[in-house]
């Protein structure tokens, strides 16, 4: 999993990122900047990335003033995803695999991810969703559908705004009334809020809860009771995105994760190539017996 000196890089530049949003001041930036040296200095290098994200943009969002920095971007993502729907919905609708077409697209819509490229253009959406669907994907889809069937209740983790349009793509082709879709309790970097569900009619479709954390993951020691009641209840999790892979990855339940491996680390860690599209799962089972997990990419 990531060091904390993988993560230096990226916590720096995501400050500048996101008070470059909020001020043009110079002097500001300067000050945010040092601060965040500070704070990075002083932290437990033992930590995951996502408690240390949680912590750094905490402070961005103190020294702003700003409580939603990427509020304009996200908005703007979800209007593109939205747009973009009903073809997508077709496409899966036309599909002779819809399940398999879903899952590739919700992987796809993991680009939007603003801490890893806040300059993400429209084209490189489009470009995402072109690659997932053209390329080459080796997996049990079976297996996945099974769990899913099978399952009494299915809690599905989104990761970012605009990405959770694409989700409910592969949320329409489950067992809709078996799923409650999480988001997060409050803002960090681009992450969905109970906002962005409900902009998108996410919250027409299926029940959507916060979980009470602003990390960008899910810490479950950081999460509310009644969120960490919810996971432990669920007989099958789907979460999406790196920051759940690096906090969910050996919390020994039956979960697929789905992503696109977007740096090096998470990549070695997946056995895969970086920009590669992943659905691993991860069981209880293997979890208890230190059996590994089965995982398939793109």
């Amino acid at each position: 999993m990531k060091t904390f000196f993988d993560c230096i890089a990226c916590f720096v530049r995501q400050s500048l990122e996101a008070v470059r949003i909020t001020t043009p001041d110079e002097a500001v930036h300067e000050q945010l900047l040092r601060e965040v040296l500070r704070v990075l200095g002083e932290m437990d290098m033992r930590q995951s990335p996502p408690a240390m994200a949680k912590r750094i943009h905490r402070l961005i969002r103190e020294m702003t003033g700003q409580a939603d920095p990427y509020r304009a971007d996200k908005e703007r993502f979800n209007r593109l995803a939205l747009d973009v729907y009903p073809e997508l919905k077709a496409r899966v609708g036309r599909s002779a695999n819809p399940l398999e077409t879903a899952v590739r697209l919700a992987i796809a819509g993991n680009v939007i991810d603003l801490g890893v490229n806040h300059h993400l253009t429209d084209e490189q959406v489009h470009e995402a969703i072109d690659h997932a669907l053209d390329a080459p994907f080796e997996t049990d889809m079976a297996a996945f559908g099974e769990a899913a069937s099978s399952a009494g209740n299915i809690l599905y983790l989104a990761d970012n705004a605009g990405e959770i349009v694409f989700d409910r793509l592969l949320i329409e082709q489950l067992p809709v009334e078996k799923v409650t879709v999480a988001v997060k309790g409050s803002p960090i970097i681009n992450d969905a809020t109970m906002e962005d569900a409900e902009a998108t009619g996410l919250t027409e479709l299926v029940k959507v809860v916060d979980n009470g954390s602003d990390a960008p993951g899910t810490i479950l020691d950081d999460c509310s009771e009644a969120f960490r009641r919810r996971f432990n209840e669920a007989d099958l999790v789907i979460a999406k995105g790196q920051g759940n892979y690096e906090t969910l990855s050996e919390a020994g339940k039956d979960i697929f994760f789905i992503l696109k491996a977007k740096c090096p680390v998470i990549a070695r860690d997946l056995g895969c190539s970086v920009g590669s599209l992943v659905l691993r799962r991860s069981s209880c089972a293997e979890a208890v017996a230190g059996k590994g997990n089965d995982y398939a990419r793109i």
